[in-house]
């Protein structure tokens, strides 16, 4: 098995939403805001080559909404989807597997593009999975979420019979933040997180000895690790709160390497106890596993 870390490009989001109630005079230090309290982040896929199965986890933003939608979101860097599957010699056509973690427009964004004024999926010999209790959540958002689940992301997947739906556990731990958790294959099973958003999806990698844990948007950064250190954009903070803890006990406890899928920075890191809680130990690339 071999992985791979697929960068899209670049974005914007307000750091006081993106930290939460830290306040600014903390949150900056960690990643300095611009002069209209926007900070640079990543959109930072992974590529999973597994036997015959080329599977995709998540994918940016994509191309295909109006000018005025991407210049609330500064895009900028050098990287895209389809120029970084092509620096390890794929392209769109060879992926199998789609796993959307969950379906805000920065991680599903690049399944779904704009043919002949057509929407169409980008990866037509691919499987998008998602689970069912999140699509319904997507496909009926509340009012507060739904600016972030674009029905021209998510609706033609669908249409195009190339979905299908993950299992979900047979138990399901919601008590005292506990995650649940079902097998995609031998070396791939997903976590289930509730406090982001309903069932958001954290795929957990063996590779090579180690356990990767891909983030999505429980610890969008590095920087977001301290338990406090919640978005705004969180539908359930105090669910996020609990799910934190145990998750980083967890890690700590089993030295799970961590991927970042919005760090512009860091692409993984790895857990030690500190005096002032559970931190980053060693920060480094996941060529370097």
């Amino acid at each position: 098995m071999n992985l791979y870390t697929i960068n899209t490009e670049l974005f914007k989001l307000d750091g006081g939403a993106m930290f939460g109630v830290v306040p600014k005079s903390i949150w900056h230090k960690l990643n300095p805001s611009d002069e209209n309290n926007l900070c640079t982040w990543a959109m930072r896929c992974l590529l999973i080559e597994d036997g015959d199965k080329l599977i995709l986890i998540d994918n940016g933003l994509g191309n295909k909404q109006d000018p005025k939608f991407f210049s609330y979101y500064f895009l900028h860097g050098d990287n895209t989807l389809e120029k970084s599957l092509m620096e390890h010699g794929f392209s769109k056509d060879d992926i199998t597997d789609v796993i959307l973690t969950h379906l805000h427009f920065d991680h599903c964004g690049g399944s779904i593009e704009r043919v002949n004024d057509k929407l169409v999926p980008a990866f037509k010999n691919a499987v998008y999975w998602s689970n069912e209790r999140h699509w319904n959540w997507a496909v009926t958002p509340n009012d507060r979420e739904k600016a972030s689940f674009l029905k021209e992301n998510i609706l033609p997947i669908q249409q195009s019979g190339q979905l299908q739906f993950i299992s979900l556990p047979d138990v399901w731990p919601e008590e005292h933040g506990k995650l649940g958790a079902t097998i995609f294959n031998e070396n791939i099973s997903l976590r289930f997180v509730n406090g982001h958003t309903d069932m958001m999806m954290l795929p957990q990698i063996k590779y090579k000895g180690n356990t990767i844990v891909f983030m999505a948007d429980l610890l969008p950064s590095a920087g977001h690790i301290p338990i406090p250190y919640i978005m705004a954009y969180d539908m359930f903070p105090l669910t996020t709160l609990n799910e934190k803890k145990s998750f980083l006990r967890e890690a700590l406890e089993n030295n799970y390497v961590l991927f970042f899928e919005h760090d512009k920075e860091i692409e993984c890191c790895t857990l030690q106890q500190t005096q002032r809680g559970i931190r980053e130990k060693e920060c480094f690339g996941l060529d370097e596993l």
